[in-house]
């Protein structure tokens, strides 16, 4: 299948890896553009093209990947439609996971196709991206027209697509957001209460990564519920019971993030069949003794 020429506008982590690996993979760089023109020129010199005002790069291209914040694509979109930059024909990306393709003002009115192609992966930096994207998972959304190649492009990296309603992208993205940014969350907090006995963080970091990383290769292996170990997965209240006040001691928001996961952990307890129904009302009731808030958290989960 034809590869068109691209063009990247926003050459930050996400742009800058997903450009790169693109030309890698046989697809011509037209230009890039960027509202920091070091970074653009920092690409442009990687991607052997020009950095450009943002309208001319994207005059250049077949393909064009607005990756600037999420906040921006509009904006962004608006103004490069005012300069008439789109044309019929072309095929407009951005990569948000929380946006859909209607973000893209302007390109349709201008006759060109406009699509999302989310990678589900975190992006730290772009040496990290481009060891991470491909194999991935992408979310694709938009345009009927653009999906032949928005699959084209998620192929030639060795990913795996799968389309999405964009009435279903808040949710969609809220799930990721637990997946990746929670868990960095988790980490901090976990290794934060290791310092209250005296492990610097990155000795805690150190000590608590071999039992994230089985407990990844669990999920992967067995699946979610399966995977699932513990107090809660063994009904062993008297354990729980025994965290609570340790966590009291050390603040109120670890204690009463605590008894918000403990309270969905009893759901996928009774999934998994580790309790029953009246060692789980023990548990919930052990972990609902907390603010009114975490009762409605419970009721709502049931």
């Amino acid at each position: 299948m034809h590869r068109p020429s691209f063009a990247v506008v926003g050459c930050g982590r996400v742009g800058g890896a997903l450009g790169q690996l693109l030309k890698e993979r046989g697809y011509p760089a037209a230009a890039v553009a960027s509202r920091t023109p070091a970074s653009a020129e920092k690409l442009g010199r990687a991607l052997g093209c020009p950095a450009l005002p943002a309208g001319e790069a994207v005059r250049k291209a077949g393909l064009v990947f607005i990756t600037t914040p999420d906040r921006e694509i509009a904006p962004v979109s608006a103004a490069l439609a005012a300069q008439g930059a789109f044309r019929p024909g072309q095929v407009v990306a951005h990569t948000s996971g929380a946006h859909g393709a209607d973000e893209l003002k302007g390109v349709r009115e201008a006759g060109a196709l406009a699509v999302s192609i989310h990678p589900l992966q975190s992006f730290a930096d772009v040496e990290g991206a481009k060891q991470s994207l491909p194999g991935s998972w992408f979310a694709l959304e938009g345009d009927a027209g653009a999906m032949p190649l928005a699959r084209q492009v998620v192929a030639d990296l060795n990913g795996h697509a799968f389309t999405i309603n964009a009435a279903d992208k808040p949710l969609y993205h809220a799930a990721a957001c637990i997946a990746s940014n929670y868990l960095v969350s988790l980490m901090h907090l976990a290794t934060g209460l290791y310092g209250r006995f005296g492990l610097s963080r990155a000795e805690a970091f150190q000590a608590l990564l071999p039992l994230v990383q089985g407990t990844v290769n669990n999920i992967a292996r067995v699946g979610p519920v399966a995977a699932l170990t513990g107090p809660i997965a063994r009904g062993d209240s008297s354990t729980v019971a025994g965290h609570l006040p340790a966590l009291e001691r050390a603040g109120a928001a670890e204690a009463f993030l605590y008894r918000v996961l403990g309270l969905y952990t009893v759901k996928v307890a009774l999934e998994k069949g580790g309790i029953n129904r009246r060692q789980a009302e023990e548990m919930e009731a052990l972990l609902g003794e907390a603010p009114e808030i975490t009762k409605e958290v419970k009721a709502n989960g049931e």
